[in-house]
């Protein structure tokens, strides 16, 4: 029986961009998503539990921002 293998060199190289391409953009979601739910949760405290852990409320947008 013969076996022919055609070259895919050209179309793995493709579909490895696209496929980090996706990997890109959902990384960008899930980091998006992780610190709207951190400023959520740190939004939900009060001023007396935000300085209970050192932050006041100001500093709920830079912590969320780097998870």
């Amino acid at each position: 029986m013969a076996v022919f293998e055609a070259p895919r060199a050209h179309h793995l190289g493709l579909i490895g961009r696209i496929g980090q391409a996706f990997a890109s953009v959902n990384g960008m979601l899930v980091g998006w998503h992780e610190s709207r739910e951190t400023r959520n949760a740190l939004s939900k405290l009060s001023d007396r539990e935000l300085e209970d852990i050192g932050l006041c409320r100001g500093d709920i947008d830079i912590v969320a921002r780097i998870r």
